[in-house]
């Protein structure tokens, strides 16, 4: 599913070139539950938005479901991404004056989906996610844990392969961590790729594989138990 062939990503501070990530060459198969760990600095918040289509590489070959994106515009990017991968922030980047279901159904709005559609399918991911009841409710309406369950279904809308989430238990307690964690178990037992960010050891003994990064280069890829 997801390919990248000696990817590295290079920045221009200045008179000074910083080398942000990178060469890595790395497999990513459909099915996965895959953590992106490392500390600040070594080049996972970097890899996220290659992985995602929300950057593009200096240099190498990404491939996306056996097609080359690292070359793309911006606009195609933005299409793929739409449709291939949802999104799931720590900050939840959850549009404040809009409701629970107007959130849910934004990314099927850019996607151009029918309004009957929209709504069977808000629905059902909001009786996923457990939140059917707070559908007209805004953000600063609910609580860490439903604000990030409404990210969830908000990352599902297109019915994306891919899930790739940066730190998404960061801001929440520990009891909604463990209940976003069940979400995602249960995503991956459907066959979603999950791909999570993060620099916490405890979330990444969640996924099944563990990539560590440092200073921009893998530094170990394993899976566990």
């Amino acid at each position: 599913m997801i390919s990248l062939n000696n990817i590295s990503k290079k920045y221009n501070m200045g008179h000074v070139t910083v080398n942000a990530l990178g060469p890595v060459t790395l497999t990513i198969h459909k099915g996965e539950f895959v953590a992106v760990l490392g500390p600040s600095g070594s080049g996972k918040s970097t890899m996220m938005n290659i992985l995602g289509c929300l950057d593009r590489p200096s240099l190498g070959e990404y491939l996306l479901d056996n097609t080359p994106v690292h070359g793309f515009s911006r606009t195609k990017l933005a299409r793929v991404r739409n449709m291939k991968v949802g999104f799931v922030f720590q900050s939840f980047n959850l549009l404040p004056f809009a409701t629970a279901y107007e959130n849910v159904e934004l990314p099927m709005l850019y996607a151009k989906i029918s309004g009957k559609e929209r709504e069977h399918t808000v629905k059902h991911l909001l009786e996923i996610v457990g939140l059917s009841d707070r559908a007209s409710h805004r953000p600063a309406e609910l609580s860490g844990g439903e604000r990030q369950r409404i990210a969830v279904a908000r990352a599902l809308a297109n019915n994306p392969d891919i899930i790739l989430a940066d730190e998404p238990t960061g801001n929440l307690d520990s009891k909604s961590g463990a209940e976003i964690l069940n979400l995602f178990e249960q995503l991956h037992a459907d066959g979603k790729t999950l791909i999570f960010v993060t620099h916490d050891e405890n979330l990444a003994s969640h996924a099944k594989r563990i990539i560590r990064l440092l200073d921009g280069k893998i530094n170990q890829d394993y899976t566990q138990n």
